[in-house]
């Protein structure tokens, strides 16, 4: 009974954290096209640090219930199942997590790096990246459901 709650939640919060993933640059579009607008930028920055940071307790909720359905079986045996065992998809969805992680931490940095006064890429390139982890993302999800090797 274990097992269901624990992915449940996983899910949960991995949902919740590629949210963030996805909202994170369409603020910094709306940075760049605010024209100077102090105010809307002010606003904006802090609306992107709050989703920054949220996003980082998201991922950790993530991360600690994905590891539990990962390795704790060696822990609750009877509750939770070897989900992985022997298979190697698992290698590759969690370098694409790993990955997706780097993307967010990075658009992290061009929030605060927009703060104090440094450049943005223009508002065309940051659209561009934004979709990006559409992609990494489509690729996490049938490592998961097929589980191809």
């Amino acid at each position: 009974m274990l097992y269901p709650w624990v992915k449940t939640f996983h899910l949960l919060f991995v949902i919740a954290w590629m949210s963030a993933v996805f909202y994170l640059p369409r603020i910094l579009v709306n940075i760049a096209e605010a024209g100077g607008d102090a105010a809307v930028q002010a606003r904006l920055y802090l609306m992107g640090r709050r989703l920054y940071r949220f996003g980082h307790n998201l991922f950790g909720l993530a991360f600690a219930l994905g590891l539990t359905l990962w390795q704790g079986w060696r822990v609750f045996p009877r509750q939770l199942p070897n989900v992985t065992a022997s298979m190697h998809w698992i290698d590759a969805k969690l370098g694409l997590v790993a990955l997706l992680l780097a993307y967010f931490v990075w658009m992290g940095r061009v929030l605060k790096r927009g703060e104090m006064g440094g450049a943005l890429p223009s508002a065309r390139t940051l659209r561009l990246l934004n979709e990006l982890p559409v992609l990494v993302l489509l690729g996490v999800l049938y490592l998961v459901l097929a589980k191809p090797f």
